[in-house]
């Protein structure tokens, strides 16, 4: 009977053990999740504050602000005692429960990519506001004219002279000798960073340290490459059918300028429809807000905060951006009454919502996208929203009967561009994958080699520019363009699962469902899973390309 007894009591005294670390090595979890918020969201918040203040006017003063703390907000992550607290923490494994688990995670990742020279990561911060500044301020010379990003746009997108279009392409490329060279020496600083962090290159450790398995991300491009490029072949003979007839040339003869957009990265006007048409007598902005009222998702509190349109000095592009994670969203844009514009902020207030309607209860750490490309998936959907005749019938835009007549174009446009944008997205991914992996290589001719495997798209004859530098993406949002095109098989997967399974039709009540689903099922849970664990609770399946390829392709 004593035996019994004594066997009886090693195992509960090993588990009292067990209990008492794991609660000893929880409550230092909560003792640096603590000191982690108290110092870090003034820090978060000045840096968001300063750089949007930057955008918005573009002035030397604010770019001296926004650089101060951006450098004091990555400088925060390179403690190096901290960092050897959450190591101690993450390789107990005693951190069990599972919002410390995921803090512990997410934090520990931050906390590594600071783990250099300090003057390394002021110097990475200094170069990207110099290349952010040259980016900013140039505007295209265009026979004696400085032409905006817009400007430039409209003349490829109407003008059907070829001298035109060849001079407006040519003009916007020559930012490209501006920040060439600065690009270079900043991927190889980045390299250098990485490699001190134990990764192979840059490129490697941003994918890992988001949560992505780079091979995984090859093996996802490489299936897309296999699905879209027949398709896309057919489609570009198209295309080019269309562009000889328009600009009354050979195919042969067509060139880039040709294409309607700087990068081809959008689907040229082919078809019958003119979006824009629909579009010349309304303002975006309205539209978008009363849409977003309609499903349950006001965003006149981000509106308010907003800059919406076009001004000197200001960044031509458009982005949205949480400043503090409860509640402060903006959205910078330059709009237009045109398609385009009206895809976008539809698009940027999509990224907005997903900010805006988080879980408040939830700590900082956990208070934001589940993945980036899951808040590109949330824009995409909406975005997707501006040429779909159903929706701008649903809002007033056109008749039921206008509906119906552009319908097969409207898809067929819808296809087109899902296409051209990946095939573009696969030209984006190579390079700057093979940029980081050997930045000494000749990178405008990877460029080009790259474009017309993915793109079928002529490099004009004799042209060694750095052609590559002129997307501002590859200098100051790096390693991030692939989410951009998993964020549309994520759009097309919660399309289906909407129409499929939270509403049956247009009503008012369907609408609120579906703002419902994704306030509830996508915005709230936040980073609290990791990205497929999100997904699967939210659509009942991990991610997959089947639902985008059946959407694009009837597959």
């Amino acid at each position: 009977m004593k035996r019994i007894i004594i066997c009886f009591i090693v195992p509960m005294a090993l588990l009292w053990s067990c209990n008492s670390k794991q609660e000893k090595m929880e409550n230092r979890m909560k003792n640096f999740i603590s000191s982690y918020e108290n110092e870090l969201i003034p820090l978060y918040r000045e840096s968001a504050l300063a750089s949007w203040e930057a955008n918005i006017t573009g002035t030397d003063e604010d770019w001296a602000r926004n650089e101060k703390a951006s450098l004091a907000y990555v400088n925060y992550f390179t403690d190096r005692e901290a960092f050897t607290e959450l190591k101690e923490l993450k390789e107990s494994g005693m951190v069990k429960d599972p919002l410390l688990a995921r803090q512990l995670d997410i934090i520990y990742n931050q906390f590594l990519s600071g783990q250099v020279d300090t003057s390394l990561l002021s110097e990475q911060v200094r170069m990207e506001t110099e290349i952010t500044k040259k980016f900013n301020s140039f505007r295209a010379d265009v026979g004696g004219k400085m032409l905006s990003d817009n400007e430039v746009e409209d003349i490829l997108r109407n003008s059907t002279n070829s001298g035109e279009l060849r001079a407006a392409w040519e003009g916007h490329k020559m930012v490209g000798p501006l920040v060439a060279e600065d690009i270079i020496r900043l991927v190889k600083h980045r390299n250098r960073i990485a490699q001190e962090l134990g990764f192979s290159n840059y490129h490697q450790m941003s994918l890992q340290l988001s949560g992505q398995d780079p091979a995984e991300v090859t093996r996802v491009f490489d299936e897309l490459d296999s699905l879209t490029r027949g398709t896309y072949v057919t489609l570009k003979e198209e295309i080019d059918a269309y562009y000889s007839k328009r600009y009354k040339l050979p195919v042969s003869e067509l060139m880039p300028w040709h294409y309607q957009n700087r990068y081809f990265q959008e689907a040229p006007e082919i078809y019958a429809v003119d979006f824009d048409s629909y579009y010349a007598d309304k303002d975006p902005v309205e539209i978008a807000r009363a849409y977003y009222v309609s499903i349950g998702l006001p965003v006149d509190s981000i509106l308010a905060k907003s800059d919406l349109y076009e001004k000197p000095g200001k960044n031509q592009h458009a982005f949205s951006t949480d400043i503090d994670r409860e509640g402060d969203v903006r959205t910078l844009d330059n709009i237009r009454p045109d398609s385009y514009w009206m895809n976008t902020i539809m698009h940027e207030l999509g990224h907005g919502v997903y900010s805006y309607y988080n879980d408040r209860s939830l700590p900082f750490a956990l208070r934001d996208a589940a993945h980036a490309f899951t808040t590109e998936a949330v824009a995409n959907y909406f975005g997707r929203l501006a040429t779909n005749p159903a929706w701008m019938n649903y809002m007033g835009i056109i008749t039921a009967e206008e509906a119906e007549k552009i319908g097969d174009d409207a898809f067929n446009a819808f296809r087109l561009q899902q296409l051209v944008f990946s095939r573009w997205a696969q030209v984006m991914y190579r390079f700057e994958k093979a940029m980081y992996e050997n930045p000494e290589q000749d990178l405008n001719q990877l460029w080009w080699d790259t474009v017309e495997k993915y793109q079928l798209m002529k490099k004009p004859e004799g042209r060694d520019m750095p052609d590559w530098a002129t997307k501002i993406h590859i200098a100051l949002y790096p390693c991030y363009y692939h989410n951009y095109l998993l964020g549309e098989l994520l759009a097309s997967q919660f399309s289906d699962y909407i129409t499929g399974t939270v509403v049956k039709g247009n009503t008012g009540e369907d609408m609120k469902a579906m703002g419902e689903f994704f306030r509830t099922k996508v915005f709230m849970p936040g980073m609290r899973y990791e990205w497929n664990e999100m997904i699967e609770k939210a659509t009942g399946e991990k991610l997959t390309a089947k639902h985008y390829a059946s959407q694009v392709m009837g597959k």
